[in-house]
């Protein structure tokens, strides 16, 4: 069903790789909601993507960018503000990657150099996105800024490794540069604390089938998917969440405020 909640809205989405993508379904369902989109990923990611396929069934021209390059993003959000015709109302930005969690190292042997780039792709990114949106004044008043994160920014999920502590950065940027952006542009930063979701990425993490099986009988309502997640996703970039702003929303079916669940134990 769609209502028109995006209509006359122009937004950038990080992210989409292929249609196990949260960010794929993003781009879906803000296209039906009737925004105007730009579709990014980093190069090398896009060869090994379908983002080509996504960027015709939605319309939407794909301008490359390395999200860890500044003078990438410049270009980036000027090509996309040359296509709009003016300015951006949201942008989703969906990027992670750990060196150490693909060639499975333990989190008491990690290889710093590589975990200064999870630090970089996964977290600082989304400082940069903001900067460089801050920097060429691309957001229209109220428009909407979020990004993905996980609970494991509060809470220990060994397996999940320095990722952890790069989407507790992450949403410490959202906070910080949430303030920024509402006192000075009217613009809203809001991070999204999805459930375990069955994406190329997530389903690297070791253990991944048997968490996702937990949490979704730990969650209430089970766990969220990612056509869920893009729903809420459209809702943020929509009038709706007007007001809402530096907040860690959890998208979890009640996962982040259980303690214990009769079920997962089989009772």
């Amino acid at each position: 069903m769609t209502n028109n909640l995006l209509k006359g809205k122009k937004g950038v989405i990080f992210g989409a790789l292929d249609e196990q993508s949260i960010a794929w379904k993003v781009v879906e369902r803000c296209h039906e909601e009737g925004a105007g989109l730009v579709l990014t990923n980093a190069p090398v990611a896009m060869r090994f993507g379908a983002i080509n396929k996504l960027a015709e069934k939605v319309g939407a021209p794909i301008f490359p960018a390395d999200a860890t390059s500044t003078e990438d993003l410049e270009n980036l959000f000027k090509n996309a503000t040359e296509h709009f015709g003016g300015k951006i109302d949201f942008v989703l930005h969906s990027i992670g990657m750990s060196i150490n969690v693909r060639k499975k190292k333990e989190y008491t042997d990690l290889n710093y150099e590589w975990m200064q780039k999870s630090f970089d792709i996964s977290a600082i990114s989304f400082h940069r996105v903001m900067q460089t949106l801050w920097k060429q004044d691309a957001m229209n008043e109220w428009g909407s800024i979020a990004a993905l994160t996980y609970i494991a920014a509060q809470r220990v999920f060994p397996d999940y490794s320095e990722m952890a502590e790069s989407k507790a950065l992450l949403e410490s940027f959202a906070r910080s540069f949430g303030y920024h952006f509402g006192t000075h542009k009217k613009v809203r930063v809001n991070t999204v604390s999805q459930s375990p979701t069955m994406t190329t990425a997530g389903s690297g993490v070791k253990g991944f089938h048997e968490f996702f099986n937990y949490a979704d009988k730990m969650s209430p309502l089970g766990n969220a998917s990612a056509e869920d997640c893009a729903n809420y996703c459209v809702f943020l970039f929509s009038d709706y969440s007007r007001m809402v702003t530096m907040q860690n929303l959890y998208h979890d079916g009640g996962f982040s405020t259980m303690g214990m669940n009769p079920a997962v134990f089989g009772l």
